[in-house]
């Protein structure tokens, strides 16, 4: 939402500096994101008016305009190229020494012997949006309104030198989506008076009653109806200060009656729509489901399609306007136009919505209507909109107005407990204190004295005011959030009150950081190339996705099966801006289709790794591979008491490169995979190097872990080491090998650690040499030299007879 603070400034008395106001608005729960100056960057640009225009004596394409420069200047003689110069026009003049954007000065120029005196300019030399221009002055000088003053300053002309306070509002306050909301908080927050504007229109014979038919036949969807009509009007610019208004505001002017409409919704929040009275069939307005297979052609020369759930306005014929959305081609206002129909409605928000979405077509009125519009404020608003038509377009207002009230407002009061709202905020504030900051909200307040309560009417602008808690955070931010003390809530533990789950979910965050892992959260939603790109067949299990019924777009159109594909598309977006090395984690749910109505929603843990560690005065640069992910994984699990993780081989993951995969199991559950990614999902994700991930089923993991730690007593016994190398088959595994000797070892032997793997001369072609650390210990005495060499022993037959290992000497 954007506020000229010019704008704003005519219905509150604040003097208070932008900067100072957007604080406070912000403070008070009103983001301020910004804060715009529209100063312009030039000077000397002054409103003129063409007297007359002749062809250029020595060009086809110029021509020689007198222009009146007021008291700024004298009678001028212009030349210029620009196509849309007519006689009578307000125009932009660049007088002698005038500097542009960019430092461009103007001075006297020749054009084929033809002097000029100045400049006419266009937008884009003024250095203005194009966009808030009208389509005919974008290829030309710009036009300014018939009522500018001769040689007024372009920049006042064009309301350009004021600041505009960007508001970032949150989907609860669309009473803010108008500048009278902005000033009855800014009166709030500041105790400046607030003035509304005028809304009472000058009527005239005869009744509307007889000239309109209103009907609403979808009382579900259209609350109110209400209805003026304006006769009489004369179609031209806006004048300068209501064009002025919209530029500030982001919108373009159009025409006199087009832009009070616009001015009016941005004023009051309120959107308005204005019929050609003369082209509705019968003078008919009907409020109606669209029948099946109706079309229409809106305003943006689009022919759309409609559907029963979306609302139409109809007269007696067919569709004029979608409601709430965009009016259409066949009842706009054009310069033919003499009586105006104002629509003022209130329309249904998830209707609205649906429409919206569903012909992709968002507007400023969807956008109010979708979050909610005072359904109280629409007879003032198309009487404010009757009353600017008779002023600024010559209008004669019917009188009275049609008022089709069908889905009564019911009256909200909630009761709010003073002692309530002070253990809440952790303040001493008085009743009669609340009172007064809710007053200053103009909520009605009425004090119940046998049950010391607040009785607070609240009006219908405020429909996010719902229930005692509502009043509470208004009571709050008023106050000052910055007066509130800060305490700590009592006798509360939140470490205590977590559940199991949300502890061990919390545990494995913190595991995975202390590996070295950032952690990141992405959508989870997915699109079907998602999938694409990790290479799944048709019949792979995560094929079978849960579809968004209503997505924003296809890239977000199934929920995640995994948690794969958002560490690829982050890994993805660092390595684009070279930003290496990555590692990474998620914690998060991936969705499982079942045969209930709702999917399985199991945790995962899932991590990526790209690049290589960082280097230093005493160690090397070590690539982060398959290794080095196994060993952070075997940390975090071993850290957290899961006990009986193994490794095995497998080539089941059509993403994961053949023969550097494997499944992580703890006894025969499988807790998930780890290994490094498929070249050709290497080059779909856009990853310019080797990448390792892993995925974990945290809630199985979870049931396998020893919560509570086990202490044991430090050994009081020496240990005794040894080493052992065996010469094996070049694809026996090293976990097997370690399996056998813990077995043959028994208890003497306490840990058996793989510190060398060779392969070459003069160890057999086929073979490899796998060296083990070998400890033995007891915990009540000491071993001696016999024990451990019959332990050595048996450990080398058992290595002969299962696997066919030698001894490497």
């Amino acid at each position: 939402m954007r506020v000229p603070y010019k704008w704003l400034k005519q219905y509150v008395e604040v003097d208070l500096p932008p900067e100072e106001l957007a604080e406070r608005l912000t403070m008070a729960g009103l983001a301020v994101e910004g804060i715009e100056d529209l100063t312009p960057d030039f000077q000397g640009v002054v409103a003129g008016k063409i007297i007359a225009i002749t062809p250029h004596p020595n060009s086809d394409h110029l021509v020689v305009c007198r222009v009146d420069a007021g008291a700024a200047g004298r009678e001028l003689q212009l030349v210029t190229g620009a196509p849309n110069v007519y006689e009578g026009q307000m125009v932009a003049v660049a007088l002698e020494g005038a500097r542009l954007p960019g430092g461009r000065e103007i001075h006297w120029a020749t054009f084929r012997g033809v002097a000029s005196a100045g400049m006419l300019c266009s937008a884009q030399e003024l250095g203005l949006d194009v966009a808030l221009i009208s389509p005919e002055d974008r290829e030309g000088i710009i036009t300014l309104s018939p009522d500018a003053p001769l040689g007024e300053d372009v920049s006042r002309v064009l309301g350009l030198k004021d600041v505009v306070l960007v508001l970032e509002l949150t989907p609860n306050r669309a009473d803010c989506l108008s500048i009278l909301g902005v000033a009855r908080e800014v009166a709030a927050l500041t105790g400046a008076p607030l003035h509304l504007p005028p809304t009472t229109p000058p009527e005239e014979d005869p009744e509307i009653a007889g000239l309109v038919a209103v009907e609403i036949a979808a009382p579900d969807l259209c609350a109110r109806y209400v209805a003026r009509l304006v006769q009489g009007v004369r179609i031209g610019p806006s004048p300068a200060w209501l064009q002025a208004c919209l530029r500030a505001a982001g919108m373009r002017p159009i025409n006199n009656v087009v832009d009070i409409t616009n001015f009016i919704m941005l004023e009051m929040g309120q959107p308005l729509h204005a019929f050609d009275y003369d082209r509705l069939e019968e003078h008919r307005v009907i409020a109606r489901r669209a029948e099946p297979g109706e079309k229409m052609i809106t305003l943006d020369e689009v022919d759309r399609e409609l559907d029963p759930k979306m609302l139409v306005i109809a007269d007696a014929a067919q569709p004029v306007a979608i409601a709430g959305v965009m009016g259409g081609r066949e009842t706009e206002v054009t310069p033919a136009t003499t009586s105006i129909l104002i629509e003022s409605a209130h329309f249904d928000g998830a209707s609205i919505r649906h429409t919206s979405r569903r012909l992709g077509l968002r507007s400023e009125a969807s956008t109010r209507f979708e979050r909610g519009v005072n359904l109280e404020g629409a007879p003032a608003a198309a009487d404010r909109a009757a009353l600017l038509m008779a002023q600024l377009a010559g209008g004669r207002v019917a009188r009275g107005r049609l008022d089709r009230y069908v889905k009564q407002r019911q009256p909200i009061t909630i009761e709010l407990r003073p002692e309530r709202v002070n253990y809440l905020l952790g303040t001493a504030i008085a009743p009669a204190a609340m009172k007064e900051l809710l007053e200053r909200l103009h909520l009605q307040v009425q004090v119940v004295e046998l049950s010391a309560t607040l009785r607070v009417a609240v009006p219908a602008c405020r429909g996010d005011l719902t229930s005692e808690i509502d009043l509470v955070e208004e009571i709050a931010r008023l106050y000052g959030y910055n007066q509130i003390p800060a305490t700590l809530p009592g006798n509360i533990s939140a470490r205590e009150k977590q559940p199991p789950s949300q502890r061990w979910e919390e545990a494995g965050r913190e595991a995975a950081a202390a590996a070295g892992l950032t952690e990141v959260v992405t959508y989870s939603f997915i699109g079907p190339r998602a999938l694409d790109q990790l290479r799944l067949p048709a019949g792979h299990p995560w094929r079978r996705t849960v579809a968004i019924q209503n997505p924003l777009r296809e890239e977000q159109s199934l929920l995640r099966p995994s948690l794969l594909p958002g560490l690829l598309e982050v890994a993805g977006r660092n390595a684009s801006r070279r930003v290496l090395p990555v590692a990474i984690y998620e914690m998060g749910r991936v969705f499982i289709p079942t045969a209930a109505p709702l999917p399985d929603e199991p945790l995962r843990l899932g991590g990526l790794v790209m690049g290589t560690t960082g280097r230093g005065w005493s160690w090397p640069a070590g690539a982060m591979d398959f290794y080095y992910l196994k060993g952070i994984v075997a940390n975090i699990l071993a850290h957290l008491r899961v006990a009986g993780v193994s490794w095995t081989a497998a080539d089941t993951y059509p993403f994961l490169h053949p023969g550097r995969a494997a499944v992580i199991q703890a006894g025969q559950t499988v807790l998930g995979y780890l290994g490094e990614l498929h070249p050709d999902v290497l080059a779909a994700a856009d990853l310019p190097e080797r990448a390792c991930v892993f995925e974990l089923d945290w809630e199985a993991a979870g049931d396998l872990a020893r919560r509570i730690p086990r202490y044991e007593p430090l050994p009081r016994f020496p240990a005794v080491d040894r080493d052992l190398a065996v010469v094996v088959p070049a694809a026996t595994p090293a976990a097997t090998v370690a399996g056998v000797i813990r077995a043959a070892g028994g208890e003497l032997l306490q840990a058996a650690t793989l510190f060398d793997v060779y392969q070459g001369p003069p160890v057999p072609e086929g073979y490899k040499s796998l060296a083990y650390s070998l400890r033995y210990q007891l915990p009540d005495r000491t071993l001696t030299d016999t024990e451990v060499n019959a332990a050595q022993e048996q450990i080398q037959r058992a290595l002969k007879e299962r696997l066919g290992a030698s001894l490497r000497v």
